[in-house]
């Protein structure tokens, strides 16, 4: 296990939140008999942890990542009682969280392109808040567009219009 800050200045909050995490996971791991190697890192003021290795974590991923994201809740919880301080941690399994942002990135500026080209708006499918704001990032950086989220949990949907 090994924790690293992005900036290369250390958070001793948020290294310490990865290294409940990490103890958590690692236990976790365990239990279930799996293999996996947890890297920890400070990035864009968060703690995340990310599992590699073995072929029985894309068991931990799930369908369309439900699990990953139930998995997160769980680590997040586990730090917010042993650290007596909520937990915005991002957890990524087998590179399935980093795989999925650069799809939807690709979405995002997809959509924000043919909006800006055909001037009418697209309504996406449902999405997690996770996947959401990736695709608003995408989209905030085409020109002549912008998005919001409409809709309630869990089939909130991110609009793309045309700006006027």
């Amino acid at each position: 296990m090994t924790t690293t800050a992005k900036d290369g200045t250390p958070d001793d909050h948020l290294v310490r939140e990865g290294d409940i995490a990490g103890d958590y996971l690692e236990r976790l791991l365990d239990v279930l008999d799996y293999d996996g190697d947890i890297d920890l890192d400070v990035e864009a003021g968060r703690a995340v942890v990310s599992i590699d290795g073995g072929d029985d974590l894309t068991k931990l991923v799930g369908d369309r990542g439900a699990v990953l994201e139930a998995l997160q809740e769980l680590t997040r919880l586990a730090v917010q009682q042993e650290s007596g301080n909520r937990s915005r941690l991002m957890l990524d399994i087998a590179g399935w969280r980093q795989a999925r942002r650069d799809e939807l990135s690709e979405l995002g500026h997809k959509t924000a392109t043919e909006v800006l080209e055909s001037g009418e708006s697209v309504r996406l499918r449902p999405m997690t808040p996770f996947e959401r704001k990736v695709v608003h990032d995408a989209v905030a950086k085409v020109k002549g567009v912008s998005s919001e989220s409409e809709g309630e949990e869990p089939r909130r949907q991110v609009v793309v219009f045309k700006n006027a």
